[in-house]
C-alpha cells in the first residue's frame, strides 16, 4: 500500500463490481404499476448470484498474478540465496510468502462489501449467506495461491510460472465444466429412461468446477442434477451422495495442502547423490 498502484488496483477492482452490478439491475428493469420503471425484489437473489460469480472469475484472474512470482522473482533478484541464509525455516518462508500475497486480495474482497449491500436493500439474502460466500472466497484464493507459490518454486522463471498458473486456473474453472458437458452429453446417448442412470458418477466431475460448487451452496437441485438423482424411475428424486462444495473443498483442500508441502521441500536447493 506504499505505492498509488495498489490504490488503483483496488478501485479499478471495485468499479468493475459495481458497474457489473448496475449493468445488472439496469438489464433487469422492468415496466411496474403506473408506467415507472423499476427493479423487482423478486430478482435480487439472480443479483446475488451474478455478484458472487462475477467475483470469483474476478479472484480467479487477480489471485495467479501476485502468488506466481513470490519465490521467483526473489530467485531472479538473486534474493533468494541471501533469504535461505537467514534463520527462518522453509515452512515459514513459505507460508508468509502465500499468506503476504492473498492479504492484498482478501482486502479486496472486504471492500466490495458496500456492493452486496445493494441486495440487502431488496432482500432475499442473509447475512449467513453471504458470509458462506465470502469463506467460499478465502478458500479458493487459499487454493489457488498455493499453486501459484508452488509453480514459482518450481520454476525459475516468473513468466512461465505465471503462465503454468493461470493454465491451472483455466483447467479447474473451465476444463472441468466443460469434462462434465462433454461426458454427460456422451452418456446420455446411452442412457434409457427405463433403467437407472449408470452414468450418475460425472457428477464428481462437476464438484470439481468452483462455480458449480459455489451455487450448489444455495441451490441444493444443482446436486441432484449434476448426479442424475432427478432420473429416477418412479419419478421423485433421490439423495446425491456428496454435495457438490463439500466435494470440492475436501479435493482440493488435500491438493492445496500437497501443493505447500512440495513448495517447502523444492524451495531450498538439494545437491546430487554421486554414484
Amino acid at each position: 500500500m506504499r505505492t498509488v498502484r495498489s490504490s488503483l488496483s483496488l478501485l479499478f477492482y471495485l468499479l468493475a463490481i459495481g458497474l457489473l452490478a448496475m449493468g445488472f439491475i439496469y438489464l433487469n428493469t422492468n415496466g411496474v404499476r403506473g408506467g415507472a420503471m423499476g427493479f423487482r425484489p423478486q430478482e435480487s437473489r439472480d443479483l446475488f448470484y451474478f455478484l458472487a460469480v462475477a467475483q470469483l472469475v474476478l479472484i480467479a484472474f487477480m489471485t495467479p498474478g501476485l502468488t506466481a512470482g513470490v519465490i521467483s522473482g526473489e530467485r531472479e533478484k538473486q534474493t533468494l540465496n541471501i533469504l535461505l541464509t537467514t534463520q527462518q525455516s522453509s515452512t515459514t518462508i513459505i507460508l508468509s510468502k502465500l499468506v503476504s500475497s492473498l492479504s492484498f486480495m482478501l482486502l479486496v474482497i472486504i471492500a466490495t462489501l458496500p456492493v452486496y449491500s445493494i441486495v440487502f436493500l431488496f432482500g432475499g439474502i442473509s447475512p449467513k449467506q453471504l458470509s458462506l460466500v465470502f469463506l467460499f472466497y478465502i478458500f479458493s484464493m487459499f487454493v489457488l495461491g498455493a499453486f501459484g507459490v508452488l509453480f514459482s518454486t518450481v520454476f525459475k522463471r516468473t513468466m512461465i510460472a505465471v503462465v503454468v498458473t493461470y493454465g491451472f486456473t483455466l483447467a479447474v474453472f473451465g476444463g472441468t465444466g466443460l469434462l462434465f458437458l462433454f461426458l454427460r452429453g456422451v452418456f446420455r446417448q446411452f442412457y434409457q429412461g427405463g433403467t437407472p442412470n449408470p452414468y450418475s458418477w460425472i457428477g464428481y466431475v462437476l464438484g470439481l468446477n468452483p462455480v458449480a460448487a459455489l451455487l450448489s451452496i444455495f441451490e441444493p437441485s444443482l446436486n441432484r442434477e449434476a448426479f442424475g438423482s432427478n432420473m429416477t424411475p418412479s419419478g421423485t428424486p433421490s439423495t446425491p451422495p456428496i454435495e457438490l462444495w463439500q466435494e470440492f473443498v475436501a479435493v482440493y483442500a488435500v491438493l492445496a495442502v500437497g501443493a505447500l508441502l512440495l513448495s517447502i521441500r523444492y524451495i531450498r536447493p538439494r545437491l546430487k547423490r554421486r554414484r
